[in-house]
């Protein structure tokens, strides 16, 4: 075998606990290939670069062998290899953006800091 489906990779090599939430994430521009938006159905070959967003975080994987079907936790971190940069201090801070659970709706101020923390 010399190609396999991005999703069907991503979902074997454990980034994403579903192939059918790897395939939404294709749709929804989150998993990219040798730098350009990939489709559920683009083929990943040895030494690609993928960029994918998953849980909030930004993972930068390389395809170290061509696998589809769902294996262990050990053998599918032997498929991959991660150039995922080390977390800034920020990141690993927590929200800066802090409201009590009982505050009620939002305000507009609320919601453009809310708004300005998801494009990060």
């Amino acid at each position: 075998m010399d190609a396999v489906r991005v999703d069907k990779w991503l979902w074997a090599v454990r980034v994403y606990s579903t192939r059918t939430a790897a395939t939404d994430a294709c749709h929804g521009g989150h998993v990219k290939v040798n730098a350009k938006p990939a489709k559920p159905a683009t083929s990943v070959v040895v030494g690609d670069r993928i960029v994918v967003r998953a849980s909030g975080l930004e993972r930068v994987l390389e395809v170290a062998r061509i696998i589809d079907k769902r294996v262990g936790a050990a053998i599918a971190a032997e498929c991959l290899i991660d150039h995922t940069p080390p977390p800034t201090p920020i990141d690993e801070a927590g929200p800066v953006f802090a409201r009590d659970r009982a505050a009620g709706r939002p305000t507009k101020r609320d919601r453009r800091q809310l708004d300005r923390l998801r494009q990060r």
